[in-house]
C-alpha cells in the first residue's frame, strides 16, 4: 500500500516536473490527499458550465466553486473563489463570473476549469503546511489559520516528519491553544483528527524531498473532525548540493586531537612582535603547552628559541593541528602541504575569504581540505583556547582558569567578550572556540565533542546561523541528558518570509523556526549575550530540582513581589504553602511579617532568622527550590548573609540534600562581594537586581524538563 502510494505521487510530480510547472493545481493536490489519506472534502472539476451544475447537484447543499489554473496560486486575489452557492442558476452565474475573473486577472493563464466542492460546516480555522528551511530543511507548521494566518501570525514548527505525541504537542505550542480546546460555551476540536493532518502531512514532504511547501488553509476543525477546505502543493525548482557529513567517530577522532593536541604547527610563526604568527607563538609557549610546539617561517631559522621549519612537510613525527597565520592568498597551497604531512586539523585565523567576498577561495580550501581529509576551523576567527591542555592557539590574550564551561562564538568580538566576561567572573572554563565563517567545523561538531568531554559541564555557543540545522538537532539530542546547552542565536529577522509562494512559507520567519526547534532539540535560548554567559556559569552551579515547588523568602516586602513575577515569567511554579509548613514558617517570622510564598520575614530581622527560615527551607521535602530576596541592614549585613546561607547550604549539602538556591541582593556595594562569595559556594546570588537569579533556576528547570531528570536529581 505505502509502495503504491509513493508511485502515484512519483508519476504525478513528475508529469508537473514535464510541463515546466512548479505548483500544483487543487484536483492534483486532491490526488496527493488521497495518496497520504490527508482529510479533503468531496470535489470534482468541472470543464463547462454543465457539468458544475450537475456536479453541484450530486453534492446536494451550498458549495463552493473555485478557478483551477497552474497559473493562478492565488485563487481569491483573483476572484476566482466564489463560497455557498446553491441551485442551478447560481452555480451558472459562478461558474462564468469566476472564468471572467480569472481572465481579467490573467489573461494567458491556462484555465483548466471550476473546482466544485462541498461547503464544509462551520468550524474552528487552523492551518498544517510544511516549508523547506534553509536551516533545518523540511519543517512542519501549525497555527490558526484562514484570514487569521497572516495577522496573528500564531505558528508554530517543528521538524520533519514529526510522530503522533509530537503532533498533539503542536496544538499546545500555539498562543491560542485555550480556543482548541473549547472556550464560552464551545466544544473543543477533535484534537487527533488535527494532529493526524500535521502528521500526514510531515510524512509526505519527508518522503518526497522535491516538495518545497504544503498549504493546507483552512483546516476546518470541529469536534467531529478535521478537513483541509483547500490545499496548495510548490514543488522547489532546484535541489540544494548534499553536504559532506561526518559519523559520530570520525568526528571525535578529529576532535580530540584537535582538543587535546600532542603537538602544534604554527604556520606563519614570526619574532616580530605586533605579528599575528608572534601573538600565537607566544601564547602557546607561555602558555604552558607541554606539547611540541613547530614554527614554520621560511625565512627563518630559529623562532621564540625554536628550529623553525621551511615547510610543515619538513616537520619530524606526527603533527595534530596547524595554526595558520598568513594572508589568506597563501593558504591553498600551504594547506595543500598540511594535507601531505597527514594533519588531520587546520586552524585557519586569517580573514579575507567568504566575508569579504571572496567565495571562490574558500571553497578552494574546502575542496583541498576534504581532498586531503583535513577539517578546517574557521577561516576568519580569532583561535581557540583548550584550558585542560595549557592550550592557548590565539592571537588575543591568553586565559588559564581551568573550569567546566565550554563557550563558542560565531564572531570574534563576542568571544572577546566571552573571554572578558570569565575572568572578571572568574569562570573556569574547558574551552573557548572560535567559529568564524564555518567552512568546515561547526556547532554540531563541536557540541559532539564537549558532550562527551568530561571536563565540561556545560556548553553555550553563540551563532548567526547553523550550516546543517538537522545535525545541530541531532547533536543537541544526544548532549541535553548529560548537560545543558545554551544557545544566543543572534538576528531575528523573516528575510526569506517575502519570496514564499503560500501562507505557510510566509510565517517561517528565521527566527520563528529557529524558536521552536531549538526548543525542540532541548537547548535553552537565551534572550541576549549577558544571559548566555550567566546562564552558563550558572547552571553548573546548580543542583537539578527534584520538583516544581518553588518558594521565596525574602527580607523585603517589595523584593517579594518583583521575585513572584520573575517566577512566572519563567515559567516556574510558586508553591502552595500547606497549614502546617505555615505554621512552622510563622515562628521564625514577626507578627508583622507574611507567611505564604513568599515568606516575608521583613527586613529589620536578624541572621538567626535568615537561617531558620532558610534552614526550614532546605528541610522539608515538599520545597524542591528556594529563592531568597536579601536587603542590606546593619543588623544583617551582606557577608554575614552570605555566609550563614553558604554554610546552611553545604551543611544539608553534606547530608545528600541538594536543592537549587538562587539569590537576589539589594543594597550597598558589600551586596557585590556577597554575591560572589554564594557563588563560590554553590549560590547563584546577583546583585541589584530581582530578575536573573530567577531566569537561571528557570534555565536550569527547563534543561531539567528537557533532559529528564527532573525530580530525579543528577
Amino acid at each position: 500500500m505505502a509502495e503504491d502510494r509513493l508511485l502515484r505521487v512519483r508519476g504525478l510530480l513528475d508529469s508537473v516536473r514535464a510541463e515546466g510547472r512548479t505548483a500544483l493545481t487543487a484536483p492534483e493536490g486532491k490526488v496527493i490527499a488521497d495518496a497520504y489519506g490527508i482529510a479533503v472534502p468531496g470535489e470534482e472539476l468541472a470543464t463547462d458550465v454543465e457539468e458544475a451544475v450537475a456536479f453541484a447537484a450530486r453534492f446536494g447543499g451550498p458549495v463552493v466553486m473555485k478557478i483551477v489554473s497552474p497559473d493562478i496560486l492565488h485563487k481569491t486575489d483573483a476572484g476566482g473563489v466564489v463560497v455557498g452557492v446553491e441551485g442551478a442558476a447560481d452555480v451558472r452565474a459562478a461558474f462564468h463570473t469566476i472564468v471572467d475573473n480569472a481572465r481579467a486577472y490573467d489573461a494567458a493563464a491556462r484555465i483548466d476549469g471550476v473546482q466544485v466542492q462541498e461547503l464544509l460546516p462551520k468550524g474552528q480555522e487552523v492551518i498544517v503546511g510544511a516549508v523547506t528551511d534553509p536551516t533545518f530543511g523540511k519543517v512542519v507548521a501549525f497555527g490558526l489559520g484562514g484570514v487569521l494566518v497572516e495577522v496573528l501570525k500564531d505558528v508554530t514548527f517543528r521538524l520533519a516528519p514529526v510522530d503522533a505525541d509530537e503532533a498533539l504537542s503542536m496544538l499546545d505550542s500555539i498562543r491560542s491553544a485555550e480556543i482548541l480546546r473549547g472556550v464560552r460555551g464551545q466544544a473543543g476540536v477533535d484534537r487527533w483528527a488535527v494532529a493526524e493532518q500535521i502528521r500526514r502531512v510531515s510524512e509526505l514532504v519527508a518522503d518526497f524531498p522535491e516538495i518545497a511547501e504544503v498549504d493546507l488553509n483552512p483546516v476546518i476543525a470541529t469536534a467531529e473532525g478535521a478537513v483541509a477546505a483547500d490545499i496548495r502543493v510548490i514543488l522547489a525548482e532546484s535541489q540544494p548540493p548534499p553536504r559532506r557529513r561526518y559519523s559520530r567517530d570520525e568526528i571525535l577522532t578529529s576532535m580530540r586531537r584537535l582538543m587535546q593536541p600532542s603537538s602544534v604547527a604554527v604556520i606563519g610563526a614570526s619574532n616580530e612582535q605586533g605579528k599575528i604568527g608572534n601573538s600565537v607563538m607566544r601564547n602557546l609557549v607561555d602558555g604552558g603547552f607541554a606539547g611540541d610546539i613547530h614554527p614554520v617561517n621560511p625565512k627563518a631559522d630559529d623562532i621564540l628559541g625554536r628550529k623553525a621549519y621551511k615547510s610543515v612537510t619538513d616537520v619530524p613525527g606526527e603533527v595534530d593541528v596547524a595554526v595558520f597565520a598568513i594572508p589568506a592568498k597563501f593558504v591553498a597551497s600551504a594547506l595543500e602541504e598540511v594535507g601531505r604531512k597527514k594533519i588531520p586539523n587546520a586552524v585557519l585565523i586569517p580573514s579575507g575569504f567568504a566575508e569579504t567576498g571572496e567565495h571562490e577561495l574558500q571553497a578552494e580550501i574546502v575542496e583541498i581540505a576534504e581532498r586531503h581529509g583535513v577539517r578546517l576551523l574557521g577561516p576568519n576567527i580569532y583561535g581557540y583556547y583548550s584550558t585542560w591542555q595549557d592550550l592557548c592557539a590565539t592571537f588575543c590574550t591568553p586565559y588559564d582558569v581551568k573550569g567546566g564551561v565550554a563557550l563558542t562564538s560565531q564572531s570574534g568580538g563576542i568571544g572577546m567578550a566571552i573571554l572578558g566576561f570569565a575572568r572578571t567572573t572568574k569562570t573556569g572554563v574547558s574551552a573557548i572556540v572560535g567559529l568564524g565563517n564555518k567552512s568546515d567545523l561547526d556547532e554540531d561538531d563541536l557540541l559532539t565533542w564537549f558532550g562527551e568531554d568530561p571536563n565540561t559541564q556545560c556548553i553555550a555557543m553563540h551563532l548567526e546561523d547553523l550550516k546543517d540545522g538537522r545535525a545541530f538537532v541531532e547533536a543537541a539530542r544526544a548532549t541535553v541528558p548529560k548537560k545543558p546547552v545554551v544557545v544566543l542565536k543572534a538576528g531575528r529577522t523573516a528575510a526569506g518570509a517575502k519570496a514564499a509562494g503560500s501562507h505557510t512559507g510566509a510565517l517561517a520567519g528565521d527566527d520563528a523556526v529557529y524558536d521552536d526547534i531549538l526548543r525542540q532539540a532541548g537547548v535553552i535560548r537565551a534572550p541576549g549575550l549577558n544571559e548566555m554567559l550567566e546562564y552558563a556559569r550558572a547552571l553548573p552551579v546548580l543542583p537539578a530540582p527534584q520538583g516544581d515547588n518553588v518558594v521565596i523568602i525574602t527580607g523585603a516586602g517589595g523584593s517579594g513581589v518583583l521575585l513572584s513575577d520573575a517566577v512566572t515569567d519563567n515559567g516556574l511554579s510558586l508553591m502552595e504553602i500547606p497549614p502546617d509548613l505555615d505554621e512552622a514558617f510563622r515562628k521564625f517570622i514577626p507578627p508583622f511579617g507574611a507567611a505564604g510564598n513568599p515568606v516575608d520575614i521583613t527586613g529589620g530581622e536578624p541572621p538567626s532568622t535568615y537561617e531558620a527560615t532558610i534552614r526550614l527551607g532546605m528541610e522539608d521535602p515538599r520545597i524542591h527550590a528556594l529563592v531568597l530576596g536579601y536587603w542590606h541592614t546593619i543588623v544583617t549585613p551582606p557577608m554575614v548573609f552570605a555566609e550563614l546561607t553558604a554554610r546552611v547550604v553545604a551543611e544539608f549539602r553534606e547530608r545528600g540534600i541538594e536543592k537549587p538556591v538562587v539569590a537576589s541582593l539589594a543594597g550597598d556595594v558589600e551586596v557585590e562581594e556577597a554575591c560572589q562569595y554564594l557563588f563560590e559556594r554553590g549560590v547563584v546570588a546577583y546583585p541589584y537586581t530581582t530578575e536573573k537569579p530567577v531566569a537561571v533556576l528557570g534555565a536550569k528547570y527547563r534543561w531539567a524538563r528537557e533532559a529528564g531528570v527532573l525530580g530525579g536529581g543528577t
